[in-house]
C-alpha cells in the first residue's frame, strides 16, 4: 500500500511513519507548512509549524529513508481554520481549531491530494485507532485523539491509518529513541498551534477590533461590568470577567451565555452552567448513516473529559442529545462526539456542531 505520512516535526508522527515503513508500505513523509511567518509560530512546547519543525520532521525522514516533501498548505489553512475560528469566536461560539484542522485540512485537502497522487492513505501521528473503519479510541486515554478524529466520514477513514494508537505515549517515546530519532524528547506542542504566545484574547482582538459590550447578571439584568469584545468570553469562564465586586453570596461569578448581537455576556453561579440537552447541527456519522433515528450513546462535549451517558435523536440535518447526567462548560461551537454505549465506549459513532444548549 501507497501511503502518505504527514510528519508534524514531532515524536508521534515519525513514529507513526516508522511503523508504517515496518508494515511493508511504500511511505512518503510529507510535512505541511501551514503558517505564512514560520519563523513566529514555535516557542518552546508552544506553537508549531516552524521551520524547525519542518527540519525535525526532515531529520526523521532521513532515518527512515523515505522521501519527504514540505506542502504549502498555508493559505488553505488560514481561509479553513484560522479565519473560522476567528468567525466562530465573533458569534459568541467556543470553536476546535484542532477538529476543524483535522476535517479540512488533513483528512480533507492532504488527502484528496494523496489520492489524486495515487496514494492509498494518509498515515498520522493521532491517538486513536481506527479498525475496521470503526474508530476508536486509543490505548492512551489522556492522550486519546478520538474526539478531534469524530467529525471524519466513512470514506475519509477508509483512506486513514493511526499507528499508534494502541501505545501509550511513555512507550512511543522510548521506541523514537530506540530509533535513533532526535525527536524522542522533544516537547508535546499545546494550546493553539497558531497563538504560540498562548494569548487567544489578545489575538482575537487584533483581528476582530474593540466591540464594546456588558457583563451582565444572569437573573436580574444588571450590569456588573464593561467589556471590549464577547471574543474574550467562553461559556463557563470564571476568571478574566473584570467584575469588581463579588455575587450577593459571595461564590464566584461564570460565563452562562454569549449575545453576539447586543454584546451582552451573561453571568451568574456556577449551579446555572448544568446542561441537560443539546442541540447539534452537521452531523458526520462514521458508518456513513445514524444508528438509528433514537439511539443509546455515551457524549463528549471536550477533548478530555466532559462525557455522560445519553440518548441521542436524529432530526433532519440535526441531532438532539438527552444527557443522563448534566454536564457543565457546554457551549456552542464545541463539538459533541458520540460513542457506542458498551462496556468499553471507544467506538465512535459520530458527531455534530453544537449550536444551543438547555
Amino acid at each position: 500500500m501507497r501511503v502518505l505520512a504527514a510528519m508534524s516535526g514531532g515524536v508521534d508522527s515519525a513514529v507513526a511513519a516508522a511503523r508504517a515503513v515496518d508494515a511493508g508500505h511504500d511511505v512518503v513523509g510529507v510535512h505541511l507548512a501551514l503558517s505564512e511567518t514560520p519563523d513566529a509560530l514555535r516557542s518552546g512546547s508552544r506553537g508549531c509549524c516552524s521551520r524547525e519543525d519542518a527540519a525535525d520532521a526532515r531529520r526523521a525522514a532521513d532515518v527512515l529513508d523515505i522521501p519527504f516533501y514540505v506542502w504549502d498548505f498555508a493559505a488553505r489553512f488560514s481561509a479553513d481554520v484560522v479565519d473560522d475560528f476567528v468567525a466562530a469566536y465573533a458569534q459568541g461560539q467556543t470553536p476546535n481549531p484542532c477538529l476543524r484542522c483535522n476535517e479540512k485540512i488533513k483528512f480533507s485537502a492532504l488527502l484528496d491530494r494523496a489520492l489524486a497522487l495515487g496514494f492509498d492513505a494518509v498515515c498520522t501521528g493521532h491517538y486513536a485507532r481506527n479498525l475496521g473503519g470503526e474508530l476508536r479510541r486509543a490505548v492512551d486515554a489522556d492522550k486519546d485523539q478520538s474526539y478531534v478524529l469524530a467529525v471524519l466520514t466513512r470514506d475519509q477513514l477508509a483512506h486513514a491509518v493511526f499507528p499508534i494508537g494502541d501505545t501509550p505515549k511513555p512507550g512511543v517515546r522510548a521506541e523514537a529513541a530506540e530509533r535513533g530519532l532526535r525527536v524522542a524528547d522533544k516537547p508535546d506542542s499545546h494550546d493553539i498551534c497558531f497563538i504560540p504566545s498562548g494569548d487567544t484574547r489578545t489575538f482575537l482582538g487584533a483581528r476582530l477590533g474593540p466591540r464594546p459590550g456588558a457583563v451582565v447578571d444572569a437573573e436580574t439584568g444588571a450590569e456588573l461590568a464593561r467589556h471590549d469584545g464577547i471574543h474574550g468570553f467562553t461559556v463557563g469562564q470564571r476568571k478574566g470577567l473584570g467584575i469588581d465586586a463579588p455575587a450577593p453570596d459571595g461564590r464566584p461569578r461564570y460565563v452562562l451565555g454569549i449575545e453576539p448581537v447586543s454584546g451582552t455576556v451573561r453571568v451568574g453561579p456556577a449551579s446555572a452552567l448544568d446542561v441537560r440537552t443539546v442541540e447539534a447541527r452537521r452531523p458526520v456519522w462514521s458508518a456513513g448513516e445514524a444508528p438509528g433515528d433514537r439511539f443509546a450513546c455515551v457524549a463528549q462535549v471536550r477533548a478530555h473529559g466532559g462525557l455522560a451517558a445519553a440518548t441521542a435523536v436524529v432530526d433532519g440535518d440535526g441531532v438532539v442529545v438527552e444527557l443522563d447526567e448534566p454536564l457543565r462548560g457546554v457551549a456552542p461551537g464545541q463539538a459533541i462526539a458520540l460513542y457506542r454505549p458498551d462496556p468499553d465506549g471507544d467506538v465512535v459513532l459520530g458527531s455534530a456542531t453544537i449550536s444551543a444548549t438547555r
